[in-house]
C-alpha cells in the first residue's frame, strides 16, 4: 500500500501530483498518467467499498485508505490551478465521512474556489453536501463530542458556503447545528443561567436558530428557541 512507502517515495508522489495538477489549465480537466493511475486506484477502492454492506465498516475502510491518497491531495493543494479533479473531489467526501473535518475544510476551500463538481455518482453539489454532512457530523456524529470545536468548524463551513446556491433545508440544517453547538458551549458553563459575559453568545445562538427556522419551519428548533428565550429573559432580569 502507498501508506507504507518510504518518505522519499511519498515525496516523489507528492511532487508528481503537484506537477500534474499544475500542468492542467484552470477550469480545464486534470489529465496525465499520474492522474489516470489515481483514478484507477480510486475505482478499485470504490469497488471494494461497494462490496461492504455496513456503513460503519465502509467508513472504517475509507479511513485506512485515505493515507494512500495524502501525497496526491498535498500536491494538488500546493500546485493546482483549479482544473477539475474527480479524485480530489471524491476524497473530499471521504474526509467528511471519516470525520477528518480540518483536512476536509482545506480541501473544500480549494474545491469551492475553483467550482469543482462531484462525480455523477453523487446527487448533491459540494456546497450542499458540506452543509448537510458537517451539520450531520454535529447533530448525530463525531463533532458532537466537542461543541466549542464544532461551533468553529461549522462556522467555517457557513463562511465557505455563504456565496453558494444550496437548498434552504440544507442551509437551515447547518444554522441549526451551529445554534445547538453554541448552546452546548453555554451549557458547559451553566445549564440554567447565562452569565452576563455569555449573553452575546447566547443571542448569536438564537440568531442561528431563528435563521434556521426562517429557512425551514420543519427544521425542529422551536423548542430550543423557547428554552433559550427563557434563559435570556432570566439573564436580563438578573442584570
Amino acid at each position: 500500500m502507498m501508506a507504507n512507502q518510504s518518505p522519499a517515495l511519498r515525496h516523489r508522489a507528492r511532487m508528481l501530483a503537484e506537477r500534474t495538477a499544475g500542468a492542467a489549465a484552470p477550469q480545464g480537466v486534470t489529465t496525465g498518467t499520474a492522474y489516470e493511475m489515481m483514478l484507477y486506484k480510486l475505482t478499485d477502492d470504490r469497488r471494494r467499498l461497494k462490496s461492504i454492506q455496513s456503513v460503519e465498516r465502509k467508513i472504517e475502510v475509507k479511513a485506512t485508505l485515505l493515507p494512500d491518497y495524502a501525497p496526491w491531495i498535498d500536491g494538488v493543494l500546493a500546485g493546482g490551478k483549479g482544473a477539475q479533479d474527480d479524485v480530489f473531489s471524491t476524497l473530499l467526501v471521504w474526509h467528511i465521512d471519516t470525520g477528518e473535518y480540518e483536512r476536509a475544510l482545506v480541501m473544500a476551500a480549494y474545491a469551492l474556489e475553483h467550482k469543482f463538481t462531484l462525480p455523477d455518482t453523487y446527487s448533491r453539489d459540494i456546497a450542499t453536501l458540506m452543509l448537510d454532512e458537517f451539520a450531520e457530523g454535529y447533530l448525530h456524529g463525531k463533532l458532537a463530542s466537542d461543541p466549542q470545536h464544532a461551533a468553529q468548524v461549522l462556522g467555517a463551513v457557513e463562511e465557505l458556503t455563504a456565496a453558494s446556491d444550496a437548498p434552504d433545508q440544507a442551509r437551515a440544517k447547518l444554522h441549526k447545528a451551529i445554534g445547538l453547538a453554541m448552546i452546548a458551549v453555554l451549557d458547559q458553563a451553566d445549564e440554567a443561567d447565562i452569565a452576563p459575559a455569555l449573553v452575546a453568545q447566547a443571542e448569536t445562538a438564537m440568531g442561528q436558530l431563528k435563521r434556521a427556522r426562517a429557512l425551514s419551519e420543519s427544521c425542529g428548533v422551536k423548542k430550543d428557541m423557547e428554552k433559550l428565550e427563557r434563559r435570556l429573559k432570566r439573564a436580563a432580569g438578573s442584570t
